[in-house]
């Protein structure tokens, strides 16, 4: 697998956690995520062992989307400007921006087999209901300004509705009814459990925009997580440490989806100290996405040491717990 060692394991993780398609539907009805991996494998040292059978689909897709996803993120530069600021006006989160991208790759010229139009997708009905003008002679879901600020519209009372963006982008795709329908069969709004209950297509769906905003940001967000998760950063403290606290000590700004237990495990630091040095670790870096880590000197170089290690270690905690 000369691609996959390549790009190294733990964007390999990322990119399997969130791409890769149910290996055997024939075998099983559960459409989840964990199913693509040996559970049995958690403890060893090695971590995650990928289906087989996931293999060929993961790097597949590698070479299909990762070149262009990569060109989009030139080119698009304007556009993605743009709909920050429009977004930002409706009190969105701009990470909803690559929603536009895996509907349409960011075409405004993007036509679905269902009659979808525009880079946001807007069926006619939907995009009428929104304000966008729908004629023989002119079609507003294709002009860029006009259709993410009917796009931004519609997102928020999805919001509403569902208070979870995994919950919007699943609805987006697939309509409030088939998300409404999922929540119903499975007694819970929680997309983490109710997604087996979701039709494939708005499955990988909410799937590749969690893929696609690791491709772009190189991180999770608040767009990502679950209702409950967003819920469960809880008070952080503010009290700074006071100068003699920090002495001895260093700070380095953390990007990506890292766990205590994991920088702990490898670092040695205590894990009272730890919690002194860095508040609400856990919940503040899964709502930013970043967080200024602090530690002793040599914990500090420990954590440099193993940084790899802790990396993958913390993406395994997260899909385990998934």
């Amino acid at each position: 697998m000369p691609l996959l060692v390549k790009l190294g394991r733990s964007l390999v993780l990322v990119f399997l956690l969130f791409f890769s398609a149910p290996y055997s539907q024939a075998q099983t009805d559960f459409r989840g995520f964990n199913e693509l991996f040996d559970s049995a494998s958690w403890n060893t040292p090695t971590g995650v062992k990928l289906n087989p059978q996931a293999i060929s689909f993961v790097e597949s897709y590698m070479h299909r989307a990762g070149p262009g996803l990569q060109k989009i993120k030139d080119w698009g530069l304007p556009y993605f400007t743009m709909m920050d600021q429009v977004l930002k006006e409706n009190n969105l989160p701009g990470q909803l921006k690559y929603l536009a991208v895996i509907e349409s790759g960011l075409r405004s010229t993007a036509v679905s087999w269902a009659g979808a139009v525009g880079p946001w997708q807007f069926m006619p009905a939907t995009g009428k209901r929104y304000g966008l003008k729908i004629s023989g002679q002119v079609d507003e879901r294709m002009d860029y300004i006009k259709s993410t600020k009917a796009a931004a519209r519609y997102l928020a009372d999805l919001y509403k509705q569902f208070q979870d963006w995994l919950l919007v982008i699943a609805a987006y795709n697939g309509g409030e009814g088939t998300v409404n329908r999922a929540i119903r069969l499975s007694g819970s709004r929680d997309f983490w459990k109710l997604q087996r209950y979701l039709p494939a297509e708005s499955l990988n769906h909410v799937r590749k925009f969690i893929a696609t905003h690791y491709v772009f940001e190189g991180q999770g967000g608040a767009t990502t997580l679950t209702r409950d998760e967003v819920q469960a950063q809880g008070e952080r403290l503010t009290l700074p440490l006071s100068v003699a606290a920090q002495e001895g000590t260093t700070t380095v700004l953390l990007e990506g989806r890292y766990k205590k237990e994991a920088i702990i495990k490898y670092t040695g630091v205590d894990p009272a100290e730890f919690k002194r040095y860095n508040p609400s670790f856990d919940e503040t870096i899964s709502m930013r996405g970043n967080y200024r880590l602090r530690l002793s000197i040599p914990c500090m170089h420990a954590f440099e040491e193993n940084k790899g290690q802790i990396l993958e270690e913390s993406l395994q905690l997260l899909l385990r717990r998934n």
